[in-house]
């Protein structure tokens, strides 16, 4: 079978095509056989080397991937041969190794799919599951109306469709108009200016100078700074990741010089979920019941051959990407 492996960590040119003996799924496992693999920023961070669940070398990458259960490890449950699949690596003992034409896991791990869901859909439930986790960051607070950066992405077109799943006004942030288009057609309601200085002034604007309830930040830098300015009283931003770095003023003083607001900042991760598997489970399979039920639709996929492997990454590191990118065998 083909996988793409990362022998030395860098650029595009680090991901490669290898013919590798087709796995034997080992007592309680199974083999899915690959129909669509998804590919995401955490499979760039695995590329470069710098992922801080980083497995070893030389590492497969790849975090979601569907397919169908094609052999069985003995002691795994029968009815699992034949079914469609989603594997997710947040339930695997270690990250990554989706990127191949077959993989064999625990039995427990896949999540079996509804008729009414496409492959090539399924490969975005993952961000669905992690914009529902973003939103439970709320503690069961009322939320009205969430600011959404990079609303365009992968996991920015999920947390829009989840927002407004449950009730909420979205304002996005897009780069060019063909973004813009996007984000607007997956349902934020306006998209402004995709400049920090002006951000926090814009979502006012728009929100009758109360801001929003909720801000979401995986930019960091002066992106972090400005969504703070963006909230509305008793407001909360949500850092999960920080692409940009940490901000030049200091995040805690700019919290302080906006006391009357009593803001919340909270960093996330998803490997919190570590911890919590049944929780986690319990994301993804609300996730599948919201995309059966129509709730919450897949973004459009652009599909590339698994050879071109290297072009899909070049187009992730040029942020040219609209929803989700995947690969087919």
């Amino acid at each position: 079978m083909r996988a793409i492996r990362v022998h030395t960590p860098g650029g595009p040119e680090a991901l490669v095509v290898e013919d590798l003996p087709t796995p034997v799924p080992a007592p309680g496992e199974v083999r899915v056989r690959a129909e669509v693999i998804g590919v995401g920023r955490p499979d760039v961070l695995i590329r470069q080397g710098t992922y801080k669940w980083m497995p070893p070398l030389p590492a497969v990458p790849g975090a979601e991937l569907v397919g169908i259960v094609e052999a069985l490890g003995d002691g795994a449950p029968r009815e699992l041969l034949g079914q469609r699949v989603l594997v997710s690596a947040r339930e695997l003992p270690q990250r990554g190794g989706c990127y191949a034409e077959a993989i064999c896991v625990p039995a427990s791990a896949p999540f079996v799919l509804p008729e009414r869901i496409a492959p090539a859909d399924a490969a975005s439930l993952p961000n669905v599951q992690l914009a529902l986790a973003l939103m439970q960051c709320a503690g069961g607070a009322p939320v009205g109306s969430v600011l959404i950066p990079g609303a365009a992405g992968g996991v920015g077109s999920a947390l829009t469709q989840v927002a407004r799943a449950k009730g909420a006004r979205v304002f996005g942030t897009a780069r060019g108009e063909a973004k813009r288009r996007f984000a607007l057609d997956n349902g934020a309601e306006a998209i402004v200016a995709a400049d920090p200085a002006a951000l926090a002034d814009d979502v006012r604007a728009l929100t009758g100078g109360r801001g929003v309830d909720m801000a979401f930040d995986h930019l960091g830098g002066e992106w972090l700074t400005a969504g703070l300015h963006a909230l509305a009283p008793m407001g909360m931003l949500v850092s999960y990741n920080l692409v940009l770095g940490f901000p030049q003023r200091e995040t805690l003083k700019e919290m302080r010089a906006l006391l009357g607001r009593s803001l919340a900042l909270r960093t996330f991760s998803m490997h919190t979920y570590d911890e919590l598997p049944a929780q986690r489970r319990a994301l993804l399979e609300e996730a599948i019941a919201l995309m059966a039920a129509g709730r919450v639709k897949a973004p459009p996929t652009l599909s590339l051959p698994m050879a071109q492997v290297r072009q899909a990454h070049e187009l992730l590191d040029r942020g040219d990407v609209l929803g989700k990118l995947v690969l087919v065998p």
